[in-house]
């Protein structure tokens, strides 16, 4: 082998460990692990969509004064499960926004529905409406977890696209566009729900 093969060999080498250093597997990755991670949240917020009609029946029965919380409560159901966001839709953030928005109402529902049967311990004796207050309490922090785990899916892979040598992969290769994470910004969440217990 001569000077001249030695030289071609060692760039060659060079070229292919910058290749494989270059984003070409880890943003498809860093996107795919993100886009599975969303489908958990998805499945985590059908999944109480489908649980809020069983807890209302319940309850109705329960309690004729809580009618008009049930209904607001059914009504962020509909609403929620209205605005659907896609793998594709992940870059819009005006998308995300009108999903967190929707889940946020229906959220904000479903802390004032949880506080006032705690205050009306006749309602909570019902075997059947604590074992749907159990899953619906369970389901609220599968939500929160679920969301928490695609929002570091987000923020791995925005790192990685914009972070050198994987960034030559993400816009020459891949034009990769960042990842919007989901905010969930509940307004009046730092105030504990006041009741108020006197009938009219």
């Amino acid at each position: 082998m001569n000077w001249i093969s030695v030289r071609r060999f060692g760039l060659v080498a060079l070229a292919s460990l910058g290749l494989a250093a270059c984003g070409i597997n880890s943003v498809p990755t860093a996107e795919e692990n993100a886009k599975a991670k969303w489908a958990d949240v998805e499945a985590q917020f059908q999944r109480r969509a489908n649980l809020i009609p069983n807890l209302a029946e319940v309850a109705k029965g329960a309690a004729e004064n809580e009618r008009a919380i049930l209904t607001e409560v059914t009504e962020a159901r509909a609403k929620a499960t209205s605005v659907n966001v896609t793998a594709d839709d992940l870059g819009n953030a005006e998308k995300m926004n009108e999903f967190a928005a929707a889940q946020s109402q229906m959220s904000a529902g479903i802390g004032r529905l949880l506080a006032s049967f705690e205050a009306y311990p006749q309602i909570t004796s019902t075997q059947g409406y604590i074992t749907l207050q159990s899953q619906l309490e369970g389901t609220e922090n599968r939500i929160a977890v679920a969301i928490r785990d695609y929002n570091e899916a987000v923020r791995q892979y925005n790192t990685t696209i914009r972070t050198f040598p994987d960034i030559i992969g993400a816009k020459i290769v891949h034009g990769a566009e960042p990842l919007v994470p989901y905010e969930a910004a509940t307004e009046g969440a730092e105030v504990a729900p006041e009741l108020d217990m006197t009938s009219n």
